[in-house]
């Protein structure tokens, strides 16, 4: 063998070993995640490089590749999109073309990326809110909110709640024909935690007349305490959304500083006068025993309690609805929670499905075998496809 071609074959088996993901055997399209999995690896691995460097912060840098896939407000046939701001936050409009002499539907609709990332633009979210618009005859919202690093909690809650509270109003209900008795609050992954801390926040506010009439939560993110549970455990290196990834998130959340990051992945951030807090989740007791699968409850190390002091965020119920007791919870609308096979968010979904019903809260809970954190983002994977039509589904009949 020549040398020209053994550096060839040097190099095939090192690009074969960078794309290769080992991936469970009920993984519908192996190769398809193998390919995204290799860019999104590589967009986090320049990213850390930058950083390392000193030349940009890492989310600024995920950011800048997120924005080549945003796509301007486009109306088509079917539905009419427009730009405009709720009490200064911008926001993306999307009305059904056809008439309808009946007040329509409302979708408030958050979208995901860590607090950090995204915007309603994303080519993902705009067919998302365009299909459920047509599909459903309804006035879809899809706003967006200030990100981190620039800006940390309570900000990104604040902006949700504003846009919401201005939507909610009778005179802009009115303006969009939208029905005061048919809106929803949906969102997936970080827009699923705003989506469920705003729908918490509405039911002590005495300036909102109008009740929401669901809550649609979508993989979502409920709770800083434990990153330990078993779908962290299982799904700690699984694509898209790794562990560290995914307290990376948290932590940028509420600071720039890396020292909760550091404390979170060690699991040792709750300080022991908070430890009360744990019993909202306690896995070992919330979760239905086929997704314990063995694992054995640790008990938790506490933390500093500078860190609590520096950062209270991470204890704040805004930022981790499933903190809220259940007196709060019992008033809480009709709820639709998507959880995933494959997520490290899987029992932050199950554990807050367990406490609603709990709390006498109607709950419909769509766990989905095979599926992956983000899969609705990911329209190219057939998975994704039969999870947004159950989504859309399930708005039908319930809003």
């Amino acid at each position: 063998m020549g040398r020209k071609s053994l550096y060839l074959l040097i190099v095939g088996v090192l690009v074969a070993y960078y794309i290769y993901t080992p991936l469970p055997d009920n993984f519908e399209e192996p190769w398809r995640m193998m390919w995204l999995h290799t860019y999104l690896k590589t967009s986090v691995h320049l990213a850390t490089f930058i950083e390392l460097l000193g030349l940009n912060h890492f989310m600024d840098s995920l950011m800048i590749t997120m924005r080549f896939n945003e796509v301007p407000p486009t109306s088509d046939e079917n539905v009419t999109v427009t730009e405009t701001k709720f009490n200064n936050i911008p926001v993306r409009i999307y009305m059904p073309q056809r008439k309808s002499e009946a007040l329509r539907r409302g979708v408030f609709y958050i979208h995901g990326g860590g607090w950090c990332l995204g915007s309603a633009a994303l080519h993902n979210y705009d067919l998302l809110s365009r299909w459920t618009a047509d599909r459903l005859d309804a006035v879809v919202i899809s706003t967006n909110y200030r990100l981190a690093p620039k800006y940390h909690f309570p900000i990104q809650f604040e902006d949700v709640y504003n846009a919401l509270k201005w939507f909610l109003h009778k005179k802009v209900l009115a303006k969009y024909g939208v029905n005061p008795e048919r809106i929803g609050v949906s969102g997936d992954s970080a827009g699923g935690n705003l989506a469920a801390a705003v729908t918490q926040q509405l039911l002590n506010d005495p300036d909102v007349k109008v009740k929401l009439k669901i809550q649609s939560l979508i993989y979502p993110a409920l709770q800083t305490l434990d990153v330990d549970s078993p779908s962290y455990r299982e799904n700690s290196h699984f694509p898209v959304l790794s562990k560290s990834l995914m307290v990376r998130f948290w932590s940028e959340y509420f600071t720039t500083d890396r020292s909760l990051e550091k404390a979170m992945l060690s699991n040792q951030h709750v300080p022991v006068e908070s430890s009360h807090l744990f019993q909202f989740v306690n896995w070992s007791s919330l979760l239905p025993e086929k997704f314990k699968k063995g694992h054995i409850y640790k008990n938790p190390t506490h933390g500093s309690s500078e860190l609590a002091k520096k950062y209270p965020g991470f204890l704040d119920v805004r930022a981790a609805p499933l903190l809220a007791d259940d007196k709060k919870l019992r008033g809480l609308p009709l709820t639709y929670v998507i959880t995933c096979q494959y997520d490290v968010l899987r029992d932050d979904g199950l554990m807050y499905v367990t406490r609603l019903r709990n709390a006498g809260v109607q709950v419909t809970h769509n766990h989905i075998e095979g599926a992956f954190h983000g899969t609705l983002s990911f329209p190219e994977f057939k998975i994704s496809y039969r999870m947004k039509n159950q989504y859309i589904n399930w708005l039908r009949e319930n809003l």
